[in-house]
């Protein structure tokens, strides 16, 4: 064993042992210390938000992918939404996970990357605009049925004006107004606003039609091409516009903020001319139509009509029948009546003849009243005596009952004279009748003490009999040196 023991060391290699956790610890600390915050472009992919609100994804370009990590506080925080195939900028530290061997980004921020800051810029104007109410649903109006005057601001040079006229003239020829202006580039969004509010300001029946309806059209393209249809100034300028505004931008998948201020929007600048105005024939045979079941609807009112009406005819008397029944039932009514009044005549002269008989004579009645009359005038004197007699009587009884009313007063008034003469032995009338005096200052408020009366103050004096003006002109004197009462002064 001696023997064997430097053999056994030589054959150990001289090189650092380490565990796991110690190499993956090390590498986490090379990644943070060397990168620490990195800013990392790329598009997202395999994004992902689990239950505990944390969000995985990976970045990647042409030749790599890079793990990243979004942690639940730092969502609020990010400035976008992560969604997979958006190019962005992430903002984080990079770090290691032990667990899998791997390393990722710790992401605290994003923001759009190329195109994505394009969109970034439109969504914040589109929020900014929407919340002004540029884009609500009741300020959409109704397109015209058939537009006299179609205004196209558009391109002079390209496929889309030709492809708006031809689709016009193959459903409905209308009058067609162009505004050239320029689609794409520096000072498009401009030219495009001033078109808009140009065909606005123009007057109904001036030398230049006014239109009933405008189309806004571009042909297909990038973002960055489409993107003076983006610009604030065109869709204030849609949005102000009082003539109905069809917009026509790019194909159908494109869509730009004019789309949401317009008030209809195309998919296709064809499509937005077969808005505009209907098919000729379609219409014409929708006329048609209309035609036909009017007259057939009128055809049918006017049978129904015409049969109720023989139906009522049919249940109408014969006119001159009547006519002839009431013309000989007024002829016998007339014969009639010349038989029946001298009849009636009589009958009422022998009713009367019966009703004389049996009335008195006016004498005899004025004889009856007479005698009535002095009888009465013969019992008036007794009726009278009588009368009084009864009214003495009820006096006397009157006078009678009045005793216990008599005695009551007396002693009634026995009690108000006792009660007078304690009054008037304590007025104060009595009191100055016995030789005292009221005194009283200039206002008539009564004075009690002497001391409250100062050297020529004007005072009153009230006897039994009168009064008396009077000043005074001296000190008060003490109680000591005031002579009693009843002494002669």
């Amino acid at each position: 064993m001696q023997e064997t023991a430097p053999d056994a060391a030589a054959a150990r290699p001289n090189i650092p042992e380490f565990t796991v956790s110690e190499i993956a610890g090390a590498v986490r600390r090379t990644l943070e210390d060397r990168f620490g915050r990195v800013r990392v472009r790329g598009e997202i992919t395999e994004c992902k938000r689990y239950p505990s609100g944390h969000i995985y994804l990976a970045l990647k370009d042409e030749s790599a992918k890079l793990a990243a990590v979004i942690w639940k506080s730092a969502v609020p925080r990010l400035g976008l939404v992560p969604e997979n195939g958006i190019e962005v900028v992430a903002t984080g530290r990079l770090t290691a996970y032990a667990d899998r061997s791997t390393y990722q980004l710790q992401i605290e921020r994003l923001d759009y990357a190329g195109t994505g800051a394009l969109l970034a810029r439109i969504e914040q104007l589109k929020q900014r605009l929407a919340a002004e109410g540029l884009f609500a649903p009741e300020r959409k109006r109704p397109l015209p049925r058939l537009p006299s005057v179609i205004g196209v601001i558009t391109s002079p040079r390209g496929a889309v004006i030709r492809d708006i006229l031809h689709r016009l003239a193959e459903r409905f020829p209308r009058h067609v107004l162009v505004w050239p202006v320029a689609v794409q580039g520096q000072g498009a969004a401009e030219q495009v606003a001033e078109a808009i509010r140009g065909f606005n300001a123009l007057s109904p029946g001036g030398p230049v039609p006014r239109p009933d309806v405008l189309i806004v059209a571009r042909g297909g393209g990038s973002l960055e091409d489409l993107m003076a249809f983006n610009e604030e100034v065109v869709v204030r300028a849609a949005a102000a516009s009082t003539i109905p505004l069809i917009s026509a931008v790019g194909h159908e998948t494109d869509t730009t903020l004019i789309d949401f201020a317009s008030d209809r929007r195309a998919p296709t600048p064809t499509a937005a001319a077969e808005m505009a105005v209907p098919v000729r024939l379609e219409l014409v045979r929708e006329v048609k139509g209309l035609e036909a079941r009017l007259a057939g609807g009128l055809a049918r009112l006017l049978n129904e009509r015409r049969l109720r009406l023989e139906r009522a005819a049919r249940a109408v008397p014969d006119l001159p029948a009547l006519l002839a029944n009431a013309r000989q039932r007024l002829d016998d009514r007339g014969a009639r009546l010349d038989a029946a009044l001298p009849a009636f005549v009589q009958r009422r002269r022998v009713t009367l003849a019966a009703l004389a008989a049996r009335l008195p004579h006016p004498r005899e009645a004025v004889a009856a009243r007479r005698s009535a009359l002095a009888l009465v005038a013969q019992r008036l004197p007794a009726a009278f005596a009588a009368l009084a007699q009864r009214r003495h009587l009820q006096l006397a009884r009157v006078r009678l009952s009045d005793q216990p009313l008599r005695a009551a007063l007396a002693q009634a008034r026995t009690r108000l004279e006792a009660a007078s003469a304690r009054l008037e032995g304590a007025s104060y009338q009595a009191v100055l009748g016995r030789g005292f005096a009221l005194v009283t200052d200039s206002a008539g408020a009564a004075i009690t003490a002497a001391a409250s009366v100062s050297p020529g103050q004007r005072l009153a004096l009230r006897f039994a009999d009168g009064t008396v003006r009077a000043t005074a002109d001296g000190a008060a004197r003490k109680h000591a040196a005031e002579p009693a009462q009843g002494t002669l002064l």
